[in-house]
């Protein structure tokens, strides 16, 4: 979800309204996908890399001070199923209590479910896959992909089909690439806060068109 920064300058508006403007779309993105039933839909939120910029706190303030809000819009009718993956104790004890709440709130819900990767990279998933592999004393001469993948963040949803970064770069920036192998990337110019509907139809209208090659 990039370009909320971008936005409010383009825009006029300050970073705050950026990011509520941001969270607005978030929850019009989640609706279509329910209603089209998408059952996994995995967002960037913020990266470890990131976590250490001064916008993060107005980040923070948005989530404390709406939080009720932010679960009625992205839980309409009580069906989206909301995890936070990442590095979430390591963040502000009131921030990730808020988030375990929301786990908890919405754990029994079955049509959507919306992975949010907040304080998330790569590197922090891996070394906490090594760990709990160390931790568990496996035999590591008879270790296999299938014995370690209950580790992973997201062991429970399918490898994303698709991939869609906002805001006119194009790279990854170590955003879940354990699951990446095969999804097919789209990149769009369109800052977040602007990616509306129709240019996500034609993303897909474009994936289903694609003649998808597995290991070629």
């Amino acid at each position: 979800m990039d370009g909320n920064q971008r936005w409010s300058k383009k825009n006029n508006k300050n970073i705050k309204e950026g990011y509520e403007k941001g969270l607005d779309n978030l929850s019009n993105i989640v609706n279509y996908c329910v209603l089209k039933k998408i059952p996994h839909l995995s967002v960037y939120a913020l990266s470890t890399e990131n976590i250490s910029r001064p916008s993060v706190n107005i980040i923070f303030s948005i989530i404390k001070e709406e939080y009720k809000n932010i679960l009625v819009k992205l839980n309409k009718n009580n069906e989206v199923k909301i995890n936070f993956i990442g590095e979430i104790n390591n963040l502000p004890l009131n921030i990730a209590t808020i988030f375990h709440e929301i786990n908890k709130k919405t754990a029994k819900n079955l049509q959507l479910e919306l992975n949010v990767a907040f304080n998330y990279g790569t590197e922090c998933e891996l070394l906490n896959i090594i760990t709990n592999v160390i931790s568990k004393k496996y035999d590591l001469t008879n270790l296999t992909y299938d014995s370690i993948k209950k580790f992973f963040y997201l062991n429970k949803s399918p490898d994303p089909d698709i991939l869609i970064r906002t805001g006119g770069h194009q790279r990854l920036s170590n955003f879940l690439l354990l699951y990446l192998r095969y999804t097919e990337l789209f990149f769009t110019k369109t800052l977040w806060p602007d990616f509306k509907i129709d240019e996500l139809e034609n993303i897909f209208e474009q994936y289903y068109k694609t003649k998808r090659n597995y290991g070629l």
